[in-house]
This record gives C-alpha cells, sequence and structure tokens, in this order.
C-alpha cells in the first residue's frame, strides 16, 4: 500500500476545497498548484500554515505571501506560456517564481528587501539559470530584460500610477496581474498590453493585500 504524505494531502485538500470552489477551471494552473511543494517556500515558522487559506507573514517587513486561491486566480489571469518573460515584483518568497517556472516562464525576480532577496535566491537555487533574482526597487525605473510578456506585483499598490511604469515595460500582448487599491477596498486587475499605446484592463475580483513598501531607488545587484 502506497502511503500519502501529509504534505501530498494537504496539497491535493487546498486543490480541491480552496483552488476549484474559487473559480480555477484551468488544467495547467491546477496541475502546478498540485505539483509545486508550497511548504518548501513558507518560512520555517509557518510551514505547519503552508496549505491553510491564508497570507504567510514574511518577516517584520508587513510583507506576506499570498493567499494560495489568490495565487491560483492570478496564474489563471495570465495564462503563462512555455517560453514567456516574466517579471515578478516582490517577492513570494520563491513560492510564485517556482509555479511560473513550472508552467514553462523564464523568471526575472526584483525585491528591493536585501533579507528577503537572499532567502528567496536561496529557495530557488534548483530552479537553474531560467529564474533570476535581484535585489533593487523595481517600481521606480525599468528592469533589464524587457519588454516581458508576464509581470506579477506580490502586494498591492495604491493607485494605478504606480502600476504605469510597468505597464510600458509588457510586450505587445503581454499580462500583467496587479492588486490596486486601498483597505477595504481593493481590487485585483489583469493589464493587457493590446497595441504600443493602447491597454486593456480587466477588473477581476474584489480582495485586499499589503502594500509593497516604499522605497528608494538603488543600484541593483544580481545574486
Amino acid at each position: 500500500m502506497v502511503e500519502v504524505r501529509h504534505t501530498d494531502r494537504a496539497r491535493f485538500n487546498m486543490v480541491q476545497q480552496q483552488i476549484r470552489p474559487w473559480g480555477v477551471i484551468d488544467d495547467q494552473v491546477l496541475e502546478t498548484l498540485a505539483a509545486v511543494p508550497r511548504e518548501a517556500y513558507v518560512p520555517e515558522a509557518y510551514r505547519g500554515l503552508a496549505y491553510a487559506d491564508i497570507e504567510i507573514p514574511l518577516g517584520p517587513s508587513g510583507r506576506v505571501m499570498l493567499a494560495p486561491k489568490v495565487v491560483a486566480r492570478l496564474l489563471q489571469a495570465l495564462r503563462v506560456e512555455t517560453g514567456e518573460r516574466a517579471l515578478e515584483i516582490g517577492t513570494s518568497h520563491g513560492y510564485v517564481t517556482a509555479c511560473l517556472r513550472h508552467l514553462g516562464a523564464r523568471v526575472v525576480v526584483v525585491e528591493p528587501d536585501e533579507e528577503l532577496a537572499l532567502s528567496t535566491n536561496e529557495r530557488l537555487v534548483g530552479l537553474g539559470d531560467a529564474v533570476l533574482v535581484r535585489c533593487a526597487d523595481g517600481l521606480t525605473e525599468p528592469v533589464d530584460g524587457g519588454p516581458f510578456d508576464v509581470i506579477v506585483v506580490n502586494g498591492s499598490l495604491p493607485s494605478p500610477a504606480q502600476a504605469a511604469g510597468l505597464e510600458t515595460q509588457l510586450a505587445i500582448n503581454g499580462r500583467l496581474f496587479v492588486i490596486l487599491g486601498r483597505p477595504p477596498v481593493m481590487k485585483a486587475l489583469r493589464v493587457t498590453r493590446v497595441g504600443e499605446h493602447d491597454y486593456r484592463r480587466d477588473s477581476l475580483f474584489e480582495t485586499f493585500a499589503p502594500g509593497l513598501a516604499p522605497v528608494s531607488a538603488t543600484d541593483a545587484f544580481v545574486f
């Protein structure tokens, strides 16, 4: 008789009880969430809550890993294809990165907090050179490696103005996922670049996420 590990069962339950009921029907996304071990990316103190329907704190910065169902919805909205270039603004401690890589993307992660960037890089070593982690501010200046087919913001921004610089880094037909607004009302949006100066904005769902901490521009360095 094959023994089912506790984490495997918890991951299966997450997909069946949290993800599917929240309108996620994309088979590739469901398979990705069933395959990527979220517990490998959760800080040690919260390892037992890896598959709970909650955000996971990432230290004193106030930053968090987004709840699993929000990650699932953002992956479904972005429709990631093999070989696409993805940019992740703010770390997910490697979890969203690993999901994007599982879907076939090549990923650049830009994280202004040096400690979070280092710990994320350590967790992603096994994914090889298809993933690059940089310690830098990705909100105030363009990120090398663009234009990008996919951009994910791991945290909320208070207004569309903060997302404008990211929109211009999209390739034609590129997609941006971002949560905009201030408590208690925030909305998740998908922005698609449909032309050189034209964008389509689709409201996806209401949610809440802590904001990305404001940081000053710094010289980027690459691990």
